[in-house]
């Protein structure tokens, strides 16, 4: 495999950001505007909103966000535009021709004003005990308006009961104020279509169908919609009660462990730029707060690299030595609990195609609750299994009834970035001043490949790595291990790799082009699933997706706000820390061997390991009964 034998085909169907820069396909053309008295040249057909972003004026903004389509219906974001008798929405209007824009006119600011006022009349609760208080758009735009009093009332009883249903989410619609950016990330963004307006006028609100919880409509539980919501409307479930009881529980032995993803964001929750990873001070502040042991999720990723790649290589083999007709190719991964819902949901008759290997968090409470109790001589009724995750979703998998393969629930709580980040601060503890410190034995020690999981084709370099070179006894000829048509934000990817000169134990892969695809956001995985269905992918041999965009770097429990440019520094915290660790490929790592000699003694995909590190899904459908 040269560079050049890397063959790499993309798609540009990820969300952009619609917050500034120039439009496609304006052919360069530009437009003379003022805005407040100002001068400016700006590229033909943006949005004002867009231009004013590139010259640094600020325009509040509140249904409005740069993943999604734009609908201009909260108003918030209206301008008076010289010539025009009414006020003019700045994020669906598109420059076209020279115009006067004023920004923050008397009249324009009387507008916003009474839109808050108007909002908050409808806005149940009190701000001291919201979730979102101190990170609410909402709370923020009405300080700045200096909205101080209820100029139209406001209502003092909940209208609607809180969901709380889902194992993931909490719907409080009393706190909704219409903006739709929920409906339009579960329809659009995620091709889901959970939520959706429903009546009009002033009884229109946010809703699923026919009114039922979300635990009874066909949610994958990404969170996106949480990332997404202006106010305190969506949450996580919190789990962090019942994380404390158990640390103050003397005769508990609570053990975390921590994926990289929320390493790379959770900075971000103390007020550092996207981009900064924790990792050290991390493992340092979890020991402070009462946790035994403090373990690195890369650990089982670099165990899932194993275990999933010897699957692929043996479905591969089925197919192309044994000729069964029956083998189930191409083999997507199993990674991503909101991406297994979708397929069980929506594409029912894939799900054989899914790699039987369960996610990192998974196999890290199998391995918890067997092998390390063996190891400590430890009740595995005693451990509580927790794990620090980006994803919403994964307290959906934890909770599965398949998820119990060591005879006990495997992750006991699953906790988000933002969860944990409180439970930090609840302990007084300035998380960014922490001195480093390591992860704990025997579970402390990881390769870089388990820790490009959380970034959108990650989990393929990471295969790669260690599937080309067990197959071939060479590296993957790439500078510095860096298989770079693998990364990238593009939605939708495509690969190959040709296997030449391998070892005679695998001389059925010689002269084969191993096929790959990746894609996250399901509205991508959905593109290629379609596309799998008309045929068309039948020469791929394996696929990754990720339910949230960006891959686990955007998940639904990162904190808030995301973007692409925030997802993007955060993608380059990850590779930049594998960059600097020892060991970067997961067959190299000694606690993969370890366990393998000592526990899992027939190696991956034997029978203990498929006992303990394998499940199997379930054929939903999307009909609601």
């Amino acid at each position: 495999m040269t560079d050049n034998a890397f063959n790499n085909k993309t798609s540009n169907s990820q969300q952009t950001s619609n917050n500034g820069g120039q439009v496609s396909g304006n052919n360069g053309k530009t437009v003379d505007i003022e805005i407040d008295g100002r001068k400016y040249n700006v590229p033909y057909g943006i949005s004002i909103l867009q231009a004013c972003r590139m010259q640094k004026i600020n325009i509040p903004t509140l249904c409005f966000h740069p993943d999604l389509c734009v609908t201009g219906s909260c108003r918030i974001c209206l301008v008076e535009i010289e010539g025009m008798r009414t006020l003019q929405a700045s994020c669906s209007y598109s420059i076209t021709q020279p115009i006067k824009i004023h920004t923050t006119s008397e009249k324009v600011r009387k507008a916003r004003r009474t839109i808050l006022d108007l909002m908050i009349s409808d806005h149940y609760g009190e701000c001291y005990t919201c979730e979102r208080n101190g990170n609410c758009q909402l709370q923020k735009l009405a300080k700045e308006y200096g909205v101080d009093y209820y100029r139209f009332g406001h209502v003092e009883e909940p209208f609607y009961e809180i969901d709380n249903s889902s194992y993931a989410i909490v719907r409080d619609m009393n706190k909704c104020i219409l903006c739709r950016r929920c409906v339009r990330t579960c329809t659009d963004l995620q091709a889901v279509g959970v939520l959706e307006a429903v009546n009009r006028g002033y009884d229109t609100k946010i809703t699923t169908f026919l009114d039922k919880p979300l635990e009874e409509v066909i949610c994958i539980n990404c969170g996106q919609c949480i990332n997404r919501c202006p106010t305190g409307a969506l949450k996580e479930k919190d789990s962090s009660d019942e994380v404390w009881q158990a640390i103050d529980n003397p005769k508990k032995h609570v053990v975390i462990q921590t994926a990289p993803s929320p390493r790379a964001a959770i900075g971000e929750e103390f007020g550092l730029p996207p981009g900064n990873s924790l990792t050290g001070e991390l493992n340092t502040a979890l020991k402070m707060m009462g946790f035994d042991r403090v373990f690195d999720t890369n650990f089982t990723a670099d165990l899932t690299i194993m275990e999933e790649g010897t699957e692929l290589l043996l479905r591969l083999k089925s197919a192309l030595v044994d000729k069964n007709p029956n083998v189930k190719l191409p083999q997507l991964t199993s990674c991503s609990p909101g991406w297994i819902k979708f397929i069980e949901y929506f594409y029912p008759e894939y799900v054989d195609h899914l790699s039987t290997a369960k996610s990192p968090q998974q196999m890290f409470g199998a391995i918890i609750k067997t092998f390390y109790a063996q190891e400590t001589n430890i009740d595995p009724k005693d451990i509580v299994s927790v794990s620090l995750m980006p994803c919403t979703a994964k307290k959906y998998e934890c909770n599965r009834p398949e998820m119990n393969s060591s005879g006990l629930k495997d992750v006991d709580f699953a906790l988000t970035t933002r969860e944990l980040a409180q439970m930090i601060k609840e302990a007084g503890i300035y998380l960014p001043e922490l001195p480093k410190s390591t992860f704990d034995e025997p579970f402390g020690e990881a390769s870089g490949a388990g820790l490009i999981f959380g970034a959108t084709g990650g989990v393929m370099e990471a295969a790669l790595r260690t599937a080309y070179e067990l197959v071939t006894g060479r590296p993957v000829p790439f500078e510095n291990l860096d298989i770079t048509p693998c990364r990238g934000m593009e939605g939708v990817r495509q690969a190959s790799v040709h296997l030449e000169n391998v070892k005679p134990e695998w001389s059925f892969l010689e002269g084969v082009d191993l096929n790959f695809m990746i894609a996250h956001g399901t509205a991508n995985a959905k593109k290629v699933m379609e596309a799998l269905k008309r045929g068309e992918l039948s020469n791929i041999h394996f696929i990754e997706i990720m339910a949230c965009p960006g891959g686990c770097i955007g998940g639904g429990g990162e904190p808030i706000p995301t973007s692409l440019e925030i997802r993007k520094k955060r993608a380059e915290a990850i590779y930049k820390e594998d960059e600097g660790l020892p060991i970067r490929k997961s067959h190299e790592n000694p606690h993969v061997k370890y366990i393998y000699e000592k526990f899992l003694t027939e190696g991956p995909c034997g029978h203990l390991s498929h006992k303990l590190l394998h499940t199997s899904y379930v054929k939903r459908g999307s009909y609601i009964v």
